[in-house]
């Protein structure tokens, strides 16, 4: 286990008591302890493939096949994942009136099944699908059952679990695999998150950047911020004069921008968030915002 210096959980320990208004930015690494595998090495580095791009996703049609049998086979993994200890200190901090908003990379919703209220999914929800003509959204479970209705053969696969849903199956052929279309209009269907080389929606970026500028300061806790949706923020935060402290396993695209690194995962580094939140239950909570 990667152990934490008392020195780097004592400054850690400080800068969050120290501040009532955090705004939180977490990513991949958060959500590992989960079992949702990370795509990043301690280098900010591709581990594997770069994930599926919207314009190979929407432009061909043995893309999107491939795409969605992959998806059948990780959804069954990914739906189970429960949260861990990082999400549950964050929850702790959240009932503890100490975050501003909580920005997540992650499609996991971990963070709201932990109990934390002031979450923005930067990157959308993977729970959820999305028509892309007549925008309908509809949930990732009734699609599984459509896609096994469709795609019986595809059930006895169990492969190897990649990030964010994916399953690894090369070497299959895809080209009979049959993908729904909506059921309302006929038109393409899409997980409702960001892919690569597609953009946040804009009144996600406002709503995230609104609550920023409340913020007084930034805590980035399992991302090395090399997606430049979510290093924004932290180049923001920067430029504002907010003190910014990460815990990340490895290198970030902001190391330079930092008051304060904890090299760690976030397990140990947040534990003791849980035993403050239960010593100081009595308290009342800061009134939830809009």
């Amino acid at each position: 286990m990667h152990h934490v210096a008392a020195a780097n959980l004592d400054a850690l320990h400080a800068f969050i008591e120290g501040h009532s208004r955090l705004f939180v930015i977490t990513g991949a690494g958060v959500s590992t302890d989960s079992g949702i595998p990370d795509y990043r090495d301690r280098n900010g580095e591709w581990k594997r493939t770069p994930p599926v791009s919207f314009q190979a996703f929407i432009g061909d049609d043995a893309t999107r096949r491939r795409y969605w049998a992959r998806s059948l086979v990780g959804w069954s993994h990914f739906r189970r994942a429960r949260p861990n200890t990082v999400h549950r200190a964050l929850a702790a901090l959240e009932a503890r009136g100490k975050v501003e908003l909580l920005l997540t990379q992650n499609v996991d919703g971990l963070h709201q099944h932990a109990g934390s209220r002031h979450v923005v999914d930067l990157h959308g929800r993977l729970d959820t699908v999305r028509c892309l003509r007549c925008e309908a959204r509809t949930p990732r479970e009734a699609l599984q059952r459509e896609l096994l209705a469709r795609n019986p053969q595809w059930a006895k696969f169990d492969a190897g679990i990649a990030p964010d849903g994916d399953a690894d199956l090369d070497g299959h052929d895809f080209s009979r695999f049959d993908v729904p279309d909506c059921a309302t209009c006929g038109g393409m269907l899409k997980p409702d998150v960001v892919f690569f080389g597609e953009n946040v929606p804009r009144e996600r970026v406002a709503d995230a950047s609104r609550h920023l500028a409340l913020a007084d300061a930034v805590l980035v806790v399992g991302s090395s911020l090399m997606v430049y949706s979510g290093f924004r923020f932290v180049h923001a935060a920067s430029k504002a004069g907010l003190p910014i402290a990460a815990v990340n396993l490895g290198r970030t695209r902001a190391d330079g921008l930092l008051s304060l690194k904890i090299e760690s995962p976030g397990a140990e580094a947040l534990q003791y968030l849980l035993g403050n939140a239960a010593a100081m239950g009595d308290r009342p909570q800061r009134a939830a915002r809009a």
